[in-house]
């Protein structure tokens, strides 16, 4: 079993996987009604790879014999200024994602917990990705612009993301 300290730090990155899954899907809805089609795809694939992670925690509490306690989700942003806005929200906030996991990880390692520290090691792998990824969209969107061919070049790439 888990420490309750871990026990609960878990349960709130628990919520914080829910709600990054949950400002994709704004993000999603956003791109969906600015007729940026690929950019949506590409959204909802991240919100849905958000929710796996979610659910992999859910499952590594259970696994552990811990219990685990949902918590209510915040209601993300619906406006944005644009694609470059969106995208540059998207990099903050997995920026702020992977503050929270090294900080579950440094007090899996003050508590001496291994297997946590193991389970959250593909986290913090996974954290690496997630930022890189986001910005070199970022860096993409501030050369191409947002507006115009290379724009609609650009979403057609995004659209093109495996799930």
């Amino acid at each position: 079993m888990l420490s309750k300290a871990v026990e609960s730090a878990i349960n709130v990155q628990i919520k914080n996987e829910l709600y990054s899954a949950y400002l994709y899907l704004s993000m999603a809805a956003y791109f969906e009604a600015n007729n940026l089609p690929g950019s949506a795809r590409w959204m909802r694939l991240q919100s849905e790879e958000e929710m796996s992670h979610a659910m992999k925690l859910f499952d590594y509490m259970n696994d552990r014999g811990n219990h685990v306690v949902l918590q209510a989700i915040d209601q993300p942003p619906s406006e944005f200024g644009g694609p470059l806005d969106i995208f540059e929200k998207a990099l903050e906030h997995e920026q702020k994602v992977t503050g929270m996991i090294d900080s579950i990880y440094a007090l899996a390692v003050k508590e001496n917990d291994y297997p946590t520290q193991v389970e959250l090691q593909w986290f913090i792998t996974e954290q690496v990705e997630e930022e890189k990824s986001a910005g070199e969209i970022v860096e993409q969107l501030k050369m191409v612009g947002e507006h115009g061919p290379s724009l609609i070049m650009l979403d057609r790439a995004l659209g093109a993301r495996e799930g």
